[in-house]
């Protein structure tokens, strides 16, 4: 008895506004190879076994997190309708399950009665290489994917391609993470890049695939060219500031950007090459340029997206010590060290749920 069934999947992408949480003091967990727990295999180690309908996904799913275009399974003792349970099973795997939906184009099988089993064979045609599907990092919680995306954007990937798990946010929340991530990376920080978000399945699910595809606002090689460049350039200058902590580093990174860098208008010169290769920058282009010499001299900050006198604005909050903060705006002589309420009087304002409160 032979039947031939033909799974096609449509995927959509989609991006719609972001919204953020605060990942200054989260800790998450990372693996970095896709899970894919061997299913039981016959007597013939090339062929799985099946006993019930969950045995049949896991072996169809197995075959797919292995790359293979062709798997054999046997059913032994099953209980229930083989030809429905193929199908089943086979449309669970290519729609529902995370790296099926993301991964396969279609799948096929062709069902073999022998006298004791069921023989079928898979046939799997993908939509992604093999290498693709190897690169697949898995990651659980928001601090997980941001160090990922951070580590790619460092590299300038154009494909980042997450398995997360116990996944209950949206292509916004994702948004939000990369452009964090931009800003914890002053020295590759060259505008932001052009991203799409795909989450895989579409329908939500305890465990999603996310996919990201970036485009970077120049050729990479000339990228790299400037990262190198902006970065001896920054440890030329952290060479000048010595061992730095606290509110003293601060005065001493605040002090020498300003000595060092020329005011820009806003969306005129806005990474830390602008300030400091160019030597002139906006607000946006002295945070960048702050968090580098910070990362440089082993000073704690970030960089914080705001309002000033209802204009978007950029700024830091220090840290001065484990739970101990304070705004600096090194664009600005006044904004040195500064509490939240000293800030808020001179017309900033912030989303204090992604900042630490700095008293």
């Amino acid at each position: 008895m032979k039947n031939r069934l033909v799974l096609s999947i449509l995927l959509l992408a989609g991006l719609v506004p972001l919204s953020g949480c605060s990942s200054m003091l989260e800790r998450s967990y990372l693996v970095v190879s896709p899970h894919a727990e061997h299913p039981v295999t016959a007597d013939d180690s090339n062929v799985l076994q099946a006993e019930t309908y969950q045995d049949l996904v896991n072996d169809v799913l197995y075959f797919v997190n292995q790359g293979m275009e062709t798997g054999v399974i046997r059913l032994t003792n099953y209980p229930r309708d083989v030809e429905t349970d193929l199908n089943n099973a086979c449309l669970e795997v290519a729609k529902d399950a995370p790296l099926g939906a993301y991964a396969v184009d279609y799948i096929e099988h062709d069902c073999t009665r022998v006298v004791k089993y069921y023989e079928s064979t898979i046939h799997i045609t993908y939509r992604r290489t093999l290498e693709q599907i190897q690169s697949i990092k898995n990651v659980t919680g928001s601090s997980a994917i941001r160090q990922v995306l951070l580590e790619q954007l460092s590299l300038f990937s154009p494909e980042v391609v997450l398995q997360v798990a116990y996944f209950t946010e949206d292509e916004a929340h994702i948004s939000h993470l990369i452009q964090q991530a931009y800003y914890d990376a002053p020295a590759v920080a060259f505008g932001m890049p052009e991203y799409t978000v795909t989450l895989y399945p579409q329908e939500s699910s305890q465990e999603r695939i996310v996919e990201i595809l970036l485009t970077y606002p120049a050729p990479v090689d000339q990228l790299r060219q400037k990262s190198q460049s902006l970065l001896r350039q920054a440890d030329l200058l952290a060479d000048t500031l010595g061992e730095l902590s606290g509110a003293q580093g601060g005065r001493a990174v605040h002090a020498l950007l300003r000595q060092q860098v020329t005011d820009a208008p806003a969306g005129t010169a806005s990474t830390a090459y602008d300030a400091l290769v160019e030597h002139q920058a906006d607000s946006e282009g002295m945070a960048l340029a702050f968090q580098l010499l910070c990362d440089r001299t082993g000073l704690e900050s970030r960089v914080v997206q705001g309002v000033k006198d209802g204009a978007p604005h950029f700024w830091n909050v220090l840290t001065l010590s484990p739970g101990q903060y304070a705004h600096v705006d090194a664009s600005g002589e006044e904004v040195l060290l500064l509490s939240d309420a000293a800030l808020e009087a001179l017309g900033y304002t912030w989303d204090r749920n992604e900042i630490p409160p700095c008293l």
